[in-house]
C-alpha cells in the first residue's frame, strides 16, 4: 500500500474558549483536516512560527504538499496599500509566515492549494494586490451573502477550458461556497487567472502554468463534500512524494544522509 502524502495546513492564531479556559490557540476547521484525510492524506497543521520565515525549507522538507486557508485579511502594508476600514483582524506573524511558505513551495515545484485567504496570500506573494472591501468595489454583499454561514453563499464560477482549476474540478461550470470580502486586484507575477465568478467576473481562481501544481481558489472546497479540488492536490502529492523519495536515494553519499532537492 503507497505510503500517504504529508498535506500542510497553515493555522490561524485566534482566542478560543473551551472549558474553563480562553486563550490565544492555534485554530483551523477541521474540515480542511477531514477533506485530506477523505482523499487519502495525512493532515499537519502549522501554526505561524517566526524562525520558518527565514528558512522555509525547516518546514517544506517536511512536507509533500501545502494547503493554504481560509481566515481573517492580509495585512494590506504586505503589498503596499494603505488600511481600509473594513480590513479587520489582521495578524503579522500569520502574513509572514504564511507569505515565506507560499513564495518558498512555488520554487520548490510543491503542489500547493491555497483556498480564499490562501488564494489572496498566493497573489500576494507574486506581487499581486488585493481589493479590500468587495461592498464597496462591486455594489452588493454576494460573496458573503450570510455571516459565519454557508447557507445561501454559493454561486456558480466559470473555469477555463484545459486549465489545471478545471481539470481538479472535474467541470467547467462549478457550483462554489463562498465567504469573503475581500479578492485579488492586480494578478501576481506569472499567475493566470482561470476562473471567474458568474455574479460579477471576479477572478475566483488563479494559477501558475509550468508548475506542477499551483493553484488558488476564492471559495472552499474543504465545505463541500462533493468537491474533487483537495481529492487532486492529495493525488499530486502522492507523485512528489515518490519522487521525492527518488530524489533521496540518489542523493545519499557515503555514509550520509539524505538530503532533499533545493
Amino acid at each position: 500500500m503507497a505510503s500517504r502524502p504529508v498535506i500542510g495546513l497553515c493555522a490561524a492564531t485566534e482566542t478560543a474558549a473551551w472549558g474553563v479556559w480562553t486563550t490565544p490557540a492555534h485554530l483551523l476547521p477541521r474540515e480542511y483536516a477531514d477533506a485530506v484525510q477523505r482523499a487519502g492524506g495525512v493532515a499537519v497543521l502549522l501554526p505561524p512560527d517566526p524562525a520558518a520565515v527565514a528558512d522555509p525549507d525547516s518546514i517544506l522538507e517536511l512536507l509533500d504538499a501545502l494547503v493554504l486557508a481560509g481566515g481573517s485579511d492580509m495585512d494590506p502594508a504586505t503589498y503596499g496599500a494603505e488600511r481600509h476600514p473594513q480590513t479587520l483582524g489582521t495578524n503579522a506573524e500569520r502574513d509572514a509566515f504564511e507569505l515565506a511558505l507560499a513564495q518558498r513551495a512555488v520554487e520548490r515545484d510543491m503542489p500547493f492549494l491555497g483556498i480564499c485567504r490562501g488564494m489572496q496570500v498566493l497573489n500576494v506573494a507574486r506581487g499581486g494586490t488585493l481589493l479590500q472591501h468587495l461592498p464597496e468595489s462591486h455594489g452588493h454583499e454576494d460573496h458573503r451573502r450570510t455571516a459565519g454561514a454557508w447557507d445561501g453563499n454559493d454561486h456558480q464560477v466559470r473555469l477555463s477550458a484545459g486549465s489545471l482549476a478545471a481539470r481538479a474540478a472535474g467541470e467547467e461550470s462549478h457550483r462554489t461556497l463562498s465567504h469573503h470580502h475581500q479578492a485579488v486586484d492586480a494578478v501576481g507575477e506569472g499567475l493566470v487567472v482561470t476562473g471567474l465568478s458568474e455574479l460579477d467576473d471576479l477572478p475566483e481562481a488563479v494559477e501558475l502554468p509550468g508548475s506542477r501544481f499551483v493553484l488558488g481558489v476564492q471559495w472552499h472546497p474543504e465545505v463541500d463534500e462533493t468537491s474533487r479540488l483537495i481529492a487532486a492536490l492529495v493525488e499530486d502529492a502522492r507523485d512528489y512524494a515518490a519522487g521525492k523519495s527518488t530524489r533521496e536515494s540518489s542523493s545519499t553519499g557515503n555514509g550520509g544522509g539524505s538530503v532533499l532537492a533545493r
